[in-house]
């Protein structure tokens, strides 16, 4: 089955660059120069991968990628960015990036984070582990359905994005294990970026807001001062 790679590049001459060597990759490129097209489109689903760059017309990158994270089906998104500033970089990988690319870049490194992506795609689609095997999770108060990818707090479900619920659903399955930030980013995210660690306190903020009674007072993710977090025990 052909793979479709939705690319949102204003830039006339990127984004023909760009489709030419996904479609040289064996994939369906489909281009869109305006960021509000983009998520249109998008949204009409079947799209396997985003190539999103990071200032667009009509809608930035770093909205679009909200966006696509805020629904319950996990698509790679792979950011494209003039800007190669630490701050874009994390902004990016906070609001659900999986990876990026700064402007210029080599061909090469485009098709090989484009088939690291899809390597991590087919891993997570393969046969399910036995962590995946398991019918449900209770701690407390605290259920999670990892078939389903559903949580709920009290019985009520709580709304979490894909990178939410794999950040959440790792640390569940290790109770009272001390994980750092970085040894976060390798397991969760997939790679191993130092300087992104604030990354993972942007999500586990969020996490805490949707499941903690008292986020200030967390009850399930608990941070042990100087080393990181762990799941209560």
């Amino acid at each position: 089955m052909t793979r479709n790679v939705l690319i949102i590049e204003d830039d006339p001459s990127i984004g023909e660059l760009v489709c030419i060597h996904v479609a040289d990759l064996g994939m369906n490129p489909v281009l869109c120069e305006r960021g509000d097209a983009g998520l249109e489109r998008f949204l009409e689903g079947d799209i396997d991968l985003v190539i999103l760059d990071l200032m667009l017309p009509g809608m930035d990158g770093l909205s679009i990628c909200r966006k696509i994270r805020s629904g319950s089906d996990y698509v790679p998104v792979l950011m494209l960015t003039a800007k190669s500033t630490e701050l874009d970089r994390v902004l990016g990988l906070e609001m659900g990036a999986d990876d990026y690319l700064t402007k210029p870049f080599s061909v090469a490194e485009l098709a090989a984070r484009v088939k690291a992506l899809f390597r991590r795609v087919d891993a997570m689609a393969s046969t399910p582990s036995p962590e995946v095997a398991v019918a449900e999770l209770r701690v407390a108060e605290l259920r999670l359905d990892p078939t389903r990818r559903r949580v709920f707090v009290k019985e009520q479900e709580v709304e979490l994005t894909a990178r939410e619920f794999d950040l959440l659903w790792h640390f569940a399955r290790h109770p009272g294990r001390v994980f750092s930030r970085v040894q976060l980013l390798d397991s969760v995210w997939g790679y191993n970026h130092e300087g992104y660690e604030h990354t993972v306190n942007t999500h586990i903020n969020r996490l805490r807001g949707k499941i903690e009674t008292d986020p200030a007072r967390p009850e399930f993710i608990q941070t042990v001062w100087g080393v990181g977090y762990r799941f209560r025990e």
